[in-house]
């Protein structure tokens, strides 16, 4: 009898070892650190590990803590924060962090969960704190930058209590509250609408002014013009009249006979109108007598 249990005792006693050394052998990755804990308690020596690969523990006393490796981020609700010029800005902060004392993390906040409530009220205070120092313009454009190094030092300070280091805090955004925004951009729009009222009505002042110039300077240029051109045209008129009578004076006949072909040509043209003439008339002269002799009637 005892020897045909044998081999079922051998067989539990294979599969308690197996789950034995199962239970024993753990594993670290590379993005993970680890402690190792006795009955909820860090072993001193050997319970933190930080070289990834395959490890060891007590089977069923010693139980195992991951925790993790990189950079984690802890956000934040947006707040109000009350400036030292008495403005009110909504403010967005984050921050980042590594663990670098595991089993002060372990001991003081436990989880990553629980590093994420200790820090983001941390930094809720860093930001109070560092910005109700400061004016709007200087949170907003001219010192940015050195406020969010401020409460990153701030930050860093308190953070050392957890095991952790402070890697970076930002200001993601920081903005009038809506309220005040609404009234704020009412009242540019009130100043930009009376401004363009303003460049508009020196606009149209000055082209009233340049149009009333230019219409008077086109009168005197016009009255000019019209007066050298009839100054102009007497002097022709005169200069042609002078030509004409001197014409007149040298050749009495060829003058008579050159105006005639002159009458002739504007009164004989193409034309709907109509002559009723005599043969005998001066007018016709020239056809009857090559040298102008009044014709016999």
């Amino acid at each position: 009898m005892k020897s045909s249990s044998l081999p079922f005792v051998a067989l539990g006693v294979l599969v308690l070892a197996l789950i034995g050394v199962g239970s024993a052998a753990f594993t670290v990755r590379q993005t993970e650190q680890a402690l190792v804990l006795r009955f909820g308690e860090p072993i001193l020596g050997r319970g933190q590990i930080s070289t990834p690969g395959l490890h060891f523990k007590v089977p069923f006393i010693e139980t195992v803590v991951y925790l993790d490796n990189r950079i984690l981020d802890v956000e934040t609700s947006k707040q109000e924060v009350l400036a030292s010029d008495n403005n009110r800005i909504e403010v967005d902060a984050f921050l980042r962090y590594k663990i670098v004392d595991p089993l002060r993390f372990y001991q003081t906040v436990r989880s990553p969960q629980g590093a994420e409530a200790q820090l983001g009220n941390v930094l809720n205070s860093a930001v109070r704190r560092v910005l109700g120092e400061a004016n709007m313009a200087q949170i907003v454009r001219d010192q940015r930058a050195q406020l969010m190094v401020r409460i990153r030092d701030q930050v860093e300070t308190e953070a050392t209590k957890f095991g952790v280091s402070v890697k970076d805090v930002r200001i993601r955004r920081a903005d009038l509250p809506r309220q005040i925004s609404e009234r704020v951009f009412s009242r540019m729009q009130t100043e930009r609408a009376r401004e363009a009222a303003e460049f508009r009505a020196q606009g149209a002042e000055q082209a009233l002014r340049i149009t009333s110039k230019a219409d008077r300077d086109a009168v005197v240029l016009r009255a000019q013009a019209q007066q050298q051109a009839d100054q102009l045209r007497g002097e022709g008129e005169a200069e042609r009249n002078r030509v004409f009578a001197e014409a007149y004076g040298k050749d009495p006949e060829f003058f008579g006979f050159w105006r005639s072909m002159q009458a002739y040509e504007t009164g004989l043209k193409s034309s709907d109108t109509r002559l009723i003439m005599s043969p005998t008339s001066q007018f016709f002269r020239y056809f009857g007598k090559p040298g102008g002799e009044a014709v016999a009637k």
